[in-house]
């Protein structure tokens, strides 16, 4: 599989979000956390069960819940999906 980068994860986090018009997803995010981007438990949780059911991998419940910011949480997809293939 491909590297999973910013791009993707934005798609993902904006299809999970629905259509609120308070998150900001444009610019360098990689290194805001989560809730300053607007983000609930419930929107990153359901962002990680996309990622988890459509590239078939599984991220750990620690992984999970140390991911504060969307480089974290890419590191933690990336690694995933490399140790999957």
């Amino acid at each position: 599989m491909a590297s999973f980068g910013i791009k993707e994860l934005v798609d993902v986090l904006r299809e999970s979000a629905g259509e609120d018009e308070d998150i900001n997803l444009e610019g360098d995010i990689l290194d805001i956390d989560f809730e300053s981007l607007g983000y609930d438990s419930l929107a990153l949780f359901n962002t990680i069960r996309w990622v988890e059911r459509d590239l078939g991998i599984a991220l750990s419940d620690e992984a999970i819940s140390v991911t504060g910011t969307p480089r974290a949480l890419l590191d933690e997809i990336n690694r995933a999906a490399a140790q999957a293939a």
